[in-house]
């Protein structure tokens, strides 16, 4: 794993010490190498920061310069079938001179010798690179299917800039980064910046499964291209066949075992993320059985058992004979993280698992260089609550008129959160809620939805900050997120999953992994991800992802086979920490100075009246606002750090 910087001015030369200065920006995601390249020809420069991973050796040092000296990559990621690609390319006598075994190697060549788009829709990997053509004098920006390795762009002043990470971006003396207010809404909203924006004016994220051109020393920038439509994968799937449920487990099971094979495959050492869930347990069982040494896996825990997930980890690590390290973390332990968040992140991020995931890729770190983990199993397998409740509330709501719907909503806002703690406390303990007073309004606005984008809307996202007026100005948006065109599925459980995975799966899941994985110098690999995986998930018939008011069924089926049921059959945790009960304790303090009345308005960004209100309630214990807080906090904290 890598990082990658650059930039293209319109007149002048490279210089070496602006880009070495980007460069060392990017420094904990490739501690072990490095390398810049400038064009003699323009003001270009390409810079790499390398993790080595395959091939130790200077064969796959970059920048790499073909051959024929016309083309020169840098490149994040890996490819995970490079062997058949490097056999097929030797098969069409491409002449190729092969002087390691590193995969930059392998898209180098095949970027020159099949083009940009023919080689991507050959990779099976994950990756974000930069390919110059010194003969066309265009420079390719591409980001992989799912969006696992990020890339930032744009233009600054008369210099195109990009890299692996905002900071990079930063760090050029070019760079005036102005605050976008749509962007901070929308983060307010979602808790990280959507797609295509980022918190910056100007600045970009590539898609996932996109490429673009830039040429005109750096001026022209192309839309970007679109290399493989989940879209149009979503609805051929839709027009699946009945399929015989014992050769579905059976070819599913075959399809994930190769897919983590082949993330077996590292030149340095290896373990997996272990929470104990159904995703990590079935990707350690299908590591184990195709391993002779017990495999390293790294599970965290908290004190707090509603979010201490380290016994049932402990417990599928035993059964499988796994080389496991736990670590129960203290408060103290956790939140000297949070300090660090900001410049992890780059931009505002806001889901609290952020803390976990660093704390377990910091402890794995300590033993191997890379993990396997279990993400994108509920995107694709119908794995969260939302799949399965929130499309029965839905289901029962659609029918009824609007007017109905909002009247129903506004009656369930109106009642008062005394009468609803007392109303609480008087059911039996098996009909509780918890947090009643908070969740109702949640509810209502998923009652008043309009329709199902907004419906997703309502249980995804809040529209708090909009409502209560948080910013000082509110943007009109275009809120990508539901506005995306979306596929013809058969119901609202598709299309959720759709959804999810075009925006919350690159936006959050694994925007968090990678930061956190990447601040410690240590590789992820997501076998769910395949692309073949997901290809086969949409064509594998909902009523095998959901079956008998449980999701995940044929990732079950298939987990059964190594694991007993018993360990595994237990109410869904998420990755999460403490945070309601942190912001009213031991985080009290930090957050009442990010969140000070004068503090929360010198920008002229925020209102601090309605935060302060909200501040006020949940430290009295009155609400549960921690959500909404946290988001305001992440924002705040990596707003003083950006003007220090």
């Amino acid at each position: 794993m890598c990082g990658i910087a650059g930039f293209w001015q319109y007149s002048g030369t490279a210089d070496k010490y602006v880009a070495a200065k980007m460069l060392q920006t990017l420094h904990h995601r490739g501690p072990d190498d490095f390398g810049i390249w400038l064009d003699g020809q323009s003001a270009l420069a390409l810079a790499h920061r390398r993790l080595s991973i395959l091939d130790l050796s200077n064969a796959g040092h970059q920048p790499m310069i073909s051959p024929c000296r016309r083309y020169v990559l840098i490149y994040n990621g890996e490819i995970y079938n490079q062997a058949e690609l490097r056999k097929e390319l030797d098969e069409q006598g491409g002449g190729f001179y092969w002087q390691g075994h590193s995969d930059t190697e392998i898209l180098l060549a095949g970027l020159r010798h099949w083009g940009v788009k023919n080689c991507i829709q050959r990779i099976n990997g994950m990756f974000a690179f930069a390919f110059w053509d010194c003969e066309k004098r265009q420079l390719i920006l591409a980001r992989d299917r799912m969006g696992e390795k990020p890339v930032y762009y744009g233009l600054i002043g008369d210099t195109f800039l990009f890299g692996s990470e905002l900071k990079a971006l930063v760090a050029h003396p070019s760079w005036r980064g102005e605050i976008s207010r749509e962007s901070l809404a929308l983060f307010l909203q979602h808790g990280h910046v959507p797609t295509p924006n980022s918190i910056y004016q100007g600045i970009l994220k590539l898609p996932a499964a996109h490429y673009i051109v830039i040429g005109d020393e750096g001026r022209s920038i192309s839309a970007p291209v679109c290399y493989w439509d989940l879209a149009q994968i979503a609805e051929r799937g839709a027009l699946r066949h009945t399929v015989n449920p014992d050769e579905l487990i059976d070819s599913f099971e075959s399809l994930l075992r190769d897919s983590v094979s082949r993330r077996m495959t590292a030149d340095v050492p290896l373990g997996a993320f272990l929470s104990g869930g159904i995703d990590s347990s079935l990707i350690v069982a299908l590591m184990q059985a195709q391993s002779s040494r017990a495999i390293k896996t790294f599970s965290i825990g908290f004190s707090e058992p509603s979010f201490n997930e380290g016994v049932f980890a402990k417990a599928v690590a035993s059964h499988l004979c796994t080389d496991h390290t736990e670590l129960e973390v203290t408060d103290k332990e956790a939140l000297t993280v949070i300090p660090m968040l900001p410049l992890i992140y780059d931009e505002p991020f806001a889901d609290s698992s952020q803390i976990s995931t660093f704390l377990v890729s910091q402890l794995a770190r300590q033993n191997v260089t890379v993990v396997l983990s279990g993400d994108g199993g509920d995107e694709l397998y119908c794995g969260y609550n939302r799949y399965l409740s929130g499309y029965n509330i839905w289901n029962t709501i659609r029918f009824l008129p609007p007017v109905t719907r909002c009247g129903v909503a506004w009656a369930l806002r109106a009642l008062p959160a005394q009468l609803l703690d007392s109303l609480q406390r008087q059911l039996p303990k098996r009909m509780q809620v918890s947090s009643l007073p908070d969740r109702l309004p949640k509810f209502a606005d998923s009652v008043s939805s309009p329709d199902e984008a907004c419906f997703y809307a309502s249980l995804t996202s809040s529209d708090k900050p909009l409502k209560e007026n948080w910013l000082r100005e509110t943007p009109l948006l275009q809120d990508n997120v539901w506005s995306t065109e979306t596929p013809d599925l058969p119901s609202l459980r598709e299309r959720m999953m759709y959804w999810d995975q075009k925006t919350y799966l690159s936006d959050d899941i694994l925007t968090k992994v990678d930061r956190a994985s990447m601040a410690v110098g240590l590789e992820v690999r997501v076998p769910f991800l395949d692309h073949r995986i997901v290809e086969f998930a949409w064509n594998t018939p909902t009523d095998f992802k959901y079956k008998n008011g449980q999701g995940k069924w044929l990732l079950r089926q298939v987990l059964y086979r190594y694991i007993p049921r018993k360990l595994i059959e237990r109410p869904k945790m998420g990755f999460g920490v403490p945070i309601e009960h942190w912001l009213r304790g031991p985080l009290r303090d930090w957050a009442s100075q990010l969140l000070d009345e004068n503090g929360l308005e010198e920008d002229g960004l925020l209102n601090a009246a309605p935060i302060q209100k909200m501040w006020k309630e949940h430290l009295s214990g009155k609400r549960r606002w921690h959500f909404q807080l946290w988001n305001v906090l992440m924002f705040q904290a990596w707003n003083r750090l950006r003007k220090t």
